[in-house]
């Protein structure tokens, strides 16, 4: 069933006789007609009318568009929740960028994609863990370290070190937390400036990552897989089953027979484990937890982990299905209609903060998570700054507040709602009436979607589209006198006007529950 484009073609379409008339052997046609004179006997079937070689073309009577409206009030905050993915247990791992330097813009759009489809996946009742894998082991941190004692003792960054002025901070931080650092011995030197200068980073990491509306429930320290054994574990059952075998000194992880496009190396041959071995480790680490699926959310150079996981899943025993990798891709910031390319704290990169700073955080979560990760996206400034339809949250949150003022200005006038289940809904025969109330029956459909396919900004174009339909009815040229709900002067209240505003309050739960559902908040004015 769909929404036809052409509202003169019906409330709903569908080509089911044209799928199903071949299996059963009948003209496609003479089905529809079969199933038009079923459908028109049914209850809330105002018409049912066949199209071209077998398309039917469904309408509502006013009744059955009322249903909608009460489900929505009825439900309130659930409605638009399922229970698609009930019992399913996922852990959703999203940001995980090194504890080097703040979040830059490609997390910064996992962070808000992450975290909208972790309440996308809830909303569909899964149990959904968010996991934050801290890089707290490797070279990227030997060298952040260097360029840590490199500015304390006021020295430029190392060649392949961290710049930026973060830097200086957090070497000022560790030298005034621990005055002596740079005088003792040079590995407990690094191991000082190691130990406080990561946990600096990382608490600030947390901290703009809470202030963006993003947190987390575990926190999981690669390190933990070496010090506890479970990187040994893993390799061990690698090389007793069969699947690594040793070639040039290393131990490879026979990866292609399982789909990857080449073997990896898992053991190097001085006798050092590669990064892959920590992620063989840390998926078996996630399934023995009792997680049924293990989402990863990479960035856009990342493609070849798809392979090298799911290989991993399979050489362990496990289903390669458990195992889901999203690539998202890069986001520019555009400003006067130029590249905006450095940042002031971090020197190299665009931030979490510089975004947020720019055009606040509602702003910043939204139009990062209106569009598929599969592409690249531009985010321009001078839009999002803006307090017009042009600006798309701005759009949405718009509706929302201009609904409340309606209504508040409804509770002025002592208008007496009463209970939905009472209101006679069949008033609301405005065309843009039943075109608003077939986009909030769109609603559950819109989530479900966008938690199957892994889009949450399926809920985010849903909302403009939403918005606009209420934009439509609230600013009718094409007849006012039918449109407007509150009275004027000493004019008496419109019959229609309890139906209405009950419309009114369901248009707004459904922005709201849709906004929350992108972190995004739902303002009463703007």
């Amino acid at each position: 069933m769909e929404r036809p484009r052409n509202p003169e073609h019906g409330d709903y379409a569908t080509n089911l006789a044209l799928q199903v008339s071949k299996k059963l052997g009948v003209n496609p046609r003479d089905f529809a007609g079969w199933l038009a004179e079923a459908l028109t006997k049914q209850d809330g079937v105002a018409a049912v009318d066949v199209a071209g070689p077998g398309f039917l073309n469904l309408r509502l009577d006013a009744d059955a568009q009322g249903a909608i409206v009460r489900e929505a009030l009825t439900a309130g905050a659930a409605y638009g929740h399922n229970e698609l993915l009930a019992g399913k247990k996922i852990n959703l791992e999203f940001v995980s960028a090194n504890p080097t330097g703040p979040v830059h813009l490609g997390g910064t759009r996992w962070a808000a994609v992450g975290d909208a489809l972790g309440r996308v996946l809830e909303a569909e009742g899964a149990a959904v863990t968010r996991e934050y894998y801290f890089n707290d082991a490797g070279a990227q941190i030997d060298r952040f370290v260097r360029s840590l004692v490199a500015a304390a003792k006021g020295e430029p960054a190392p060649a392949d070190g961290y710049g930026g002025g973060y830097i200086a901070d957090i070497a000022a931080e560790v030298i005034k937390r621990e005055p002596s650092a740079l005088s003792l011995p040079e590995a407990e030197r690094d191991e000082t400036f190691r130990r406080t200068g990561v946990n600096l980073m990382f608490d600030e990491i947390k901290q703009s990552l809470h202030d963006f509306g993003t947190d987390f429930d575990v926190y999981f320290h690669e390190n933990s897989l070496h010090e506890s054994g479970a990187v040994d574990r893993a390799v061990a059952q690698l090389k007793a089953s069969g699947d690594l075998y040793e070639e040039d000194g290393a131990w490879w992880i026979r990866s292609k027979d399982f789909g990857d496009d080449k073997d990896r190396v898992v053991i190097k041959s001085d006798g050092a484990p590669a990064y892959i071995a920590g992620d063989i480790a840390y998926f078996k680490d996630k399934r023995d937890r009792g997680f049924d699926l293990c989402i990863y959310m990479l960035g856009a150079d990342h493609h070849g982990y798809i392979g090298r996981l799911k290989a991993a899943a399979a050489a362990l025993g496990d289903d390669p299905n458990t195992v889901e990798v999203l690539i998202g891709q890069l986001v520019n910031l555009v400003a006067d209609g130029k590249p905006v390319r450095m940042s002031k704290r971090a020197g190299t990169v665009i931030t979490l903060e510089d975004l947020v700073d720019a055009v606040g955080v509602d702003a910043a979560r939204y139009s990062l998570i209106r569009s598929s990760v599969d592409s690249a996206v531009d985010i321009d400034l001078d839009v999002l700054r803006k307090t017009t339809a042009e600006n798309p949250v701005y759009y949405v949150q718009y509706a929302h507040a201009r609904i409340a003022r309606v209504l508040e200005n409804a509770a002025d006038l002592k208008i007496e709602l009463g209970d939905v289940a009472d209101a006679d809904l069949t008033l609301l025969t405005m065309d843009k009436e039943g075109a608003l109330i077939r986009t909030l029956g769109e609603f559950p459909k819109v989530v479900a979607s966008a938690a199957e396919l892994r889009e949450p900004h399926r809920v985010a174009r849903y909302l403009e589209g939403l918005a606009g339909a209420f934009h439509k009815y609230y600013d009718d040229k094409d007849d006012p006198d039918t449109a407007r709900v509150l009275p004027k002067g000493d004019e008496e209240v419109s019959p229609r006007a309890v139906p209405q505003l009950h419309l009114y309050r369901a248009t707004q739960q459904v922005l709201r529950n849709g906004l929350a559902l992108l972190g995004v908040s739902a303002p009463e004015r703007m």
